[in-house]
């Protein structure tokens, strides 16, 4: 469903991203974890056409989106979550929720976005800026989600967020997967959260990958030997 080849991203002269190449199936969670600096956010502003690529290829449902500008992979199937929710503060939770809907025929939030933030149905009238860190990570999803993405990318869902709440995310990501069968990815510093949701969970440093591992092989000592400064 999405498929990464070769991405080699610059900030100007400096090289962030050096030939990263993974793949993430269909109704498939794949984690990216990595310390701060190492190339997550990067990885994630490329995929989503936020920062130019500068060589490689990117594809969706074998539809190359490497040279689309952002909203042109939004119509192709790609949302995003980013670091810091980046929601709007002034609006209300329904109404932070309907800017998904802009290219959209109906401009009705599914039941089922609400079934799975039942959170949010409470709050909908409340401005966004007056919801706690976590309530306004589920606003995040449920906006990126209504545009029906095929691939959903997550940049540090967890970040200052109290465990009880990333709980939540979890069991909630598990549900859209199960419900709409797409393809998540998530990156992501806290281990725990990534076995909870992930079925394969890479490791990138300075730019690269340097690990892949199945949840199931998962050798949690080595992965955070990678997370620990």
């Amino acid at each position: 469903m999405l498929k990464v080849k070769d991405l080699f991203v610059s900030y100007g002269q400096s090289e962030a991203l050096h030939g990263i190449s993974f793949e993430a199936n269909k109704n498939e969670t794949v984690a990216i974890m990595g310390r701060n600096g190492m190339g997550k956010t990067t990885l994630f502003k490329s995929l989503m056409g936020v920062l130019p690529t500068k060589s490689g290829e990117i594809s969706v449902a074998g539809n190359s989106v490497v040279k689309d500008e952002s909203y042109k992979r939004v119509a192709k199937g790609i949302a995003y979550v980013p670091q810091g929710r980046m929601i709007f503060p002034t609006l209300t939770v329904e109404e932070n929720i309907q800017t998904g809907l802009e290219n959209s025929k109906s401009k009705k939030i599914p039941d089922e976005i609400y079934a799975l933030f039942p959170v949010l149905f409470d709050m909908r009238a409340r401005k966004g800026g007056n919801l706690s860190g976590g309530q306004q990570q589920q606003l995040a999803i449920a906006r990126a989600l209504v545009t029906n993405p095929k691939v959903l990318l997550l940049d540090e869902p967890t970040e200052g967020i109290q465990p009880s709440i990333i709980k939540d995310i979890a069991k909630a990501l598990n549900e859209i997967r199960k419900l709409r069968e797409i393809t998540i990815v998530v990156s992501e510093q806290v281990l725990s959260f990534a076995m909870d949701v992930a079925d394969r969970l890479f490791v990138i440093e300075g730019g690269r990958l340097v690990h892949e591992t199945t949840r199931a092989d998962t050798d949690a000592e080595r992965i955070k030997a990678y997370l620990s400064v």
